[in-house]
């Protein structure tokens, strides 16, 4: 397959929505190549059920045109950065070789975020590797952002802030065709969870001076040629 540019890396369906839609949507507008592997269905969910899952990922997938998308079928709850979800994902990250990969950010409230993310770190450095028996040639994804989620409530402090203000009704349609998980049964009473990620996008777009963005966090160097690189 033709490689990727970003590849997100969710712990469940509609975390990539929730999260990255923003950039998703943007980065698809610029031509780049955008795919999502999930590594676990979801489920089961109070509401929700494996069928109605992939309709709900059908149609958030349509509306932000994703260039690829996989779902791993890890177990959903338990997840583990175990040596054979290490090598499913490396093979994942061998056949895209993306040249960015978005993953869960290492602190979170839900276990299966925080096995998600170790889960990158180890499979990225597998994907590299010459002398070995997976599947695919040898690919190391030069570039590894950490996104944050909604469990935890924290502020952790961001990398990169990135403007998502003409895409934020995207993101918002794509994050609501998960209506078995952030619609039904809920409350209505504002705000709602939907209010919540709306206004997250909101106050992130406030910490650059625009209207809505979405944060990304790097632990590793970035180089540049020059200062117009930033400009």
């Amino acid at each position: 397959m033709q490689p990727l540019d970003i590849l997100v890396v969710a712990p469940h369906p509609d975390d990539a929505e929730i999260s990255v839609g923003g950039i998703i949507a943007a980065s698809r507008h610029q031509g780049l190549r955008v795919g999502v592997v999930e590594l676990t269905s979801g489920e089961p969910t109070p509401h929700g059920t494996p069928e109605l899952r992939r309709k709900e990922t059908a149609a958030a997938t349509e509306i932000l045109d994703l260039s690829w998308r996989q779902n791993l079928e890890l177990p959903n709850r338990s997840l583990q950065p175990t040596l054979e979800a290490r090598r499913r994902l490396a093979e994942v990250f061998r056949a895209t070789r993306p040249r960015i990969i978005l993953a869960p950010y290492w602190q979170d409230a839900h276990p299966d975020h925080v096995a998600a993310s170790s889960l990158c770190d180890d499979a990225r450095f597998w994907s590299k590797l010459s002398r070995s028996d997976l599947a695919g040639d040898p690919c190391w994804p030069p570039t590894l952002l950490h996104f944050f989620s909604i469990h935890l409530r924290i502020h952790p402090a961001a990398s990169v802030v990135v403007d998502v203000s003409p895409f934020i009704e995207t993101k918002m349609n794509a994050v609501k065709a998960y209506r078995s998980q952030l619609i039904e049964g809920r409350s209505l009473e504002h705000p709602t969870v939907i209010d919540d990620i709306r206004d997250r996008t909101r106050y992130w777009g406030w910490t650059i001076g625009k209207a809505y963005a979405e944060p990304l966090f790097n632990r590793e160097q970035v180089g540049i040629r020059s200062l117009n690189d930033v400009l």
